[in-house]
């Protein structure tokens, strides 16, 4: 089964999930919306946004790599299956969902 997870600026933190999936899902989205170099005690934690200043093209193709690289090493209990993204270039806004399949 196929999920599809997006950062979100706002979002809230449950220090007590109801189930793995949601812990893992809570995860996912954590490193989406963390910059490296933010994170004291782990600098590596997150997703580069230098990258943001990039040409749209350049910086979807290397922050789709960025992301897949992240998830693997911080939340290794899933498969990153695609990156989309919902660009707003007018509005100077890169949105990334995630595709993912949990590993058994």
């Amino acid at each position: 089964m196929e999920f599809e997870i997006t950062a979100s600026a706002s979002m809230t933190v449950n220090f007590a999930p109801d189930t793995t999936t949601e812990e893992i899902f809570q995860n996912v989205r954590t490193i989406l919306a963390t910059p490296v170099y933010s994170v004291p005690l782990n600098r590596a934690f997150g997703v580069n946004a230098e990258l943001v200043d990039l040409p749209l093209p350049v910086a979807k193709a290397k922050l789709a790599a960025e992301i897949v690289q992240a998830i693997q090493k911080f939340e290794p209990r899933v498969e990153v299956t695609k990156v989309l993204f919902t660009d707003k270039a007018i509005a100077g806004r890169l949105q990334p969902t995630v595709c993912l399949r949990l590993k058994e």
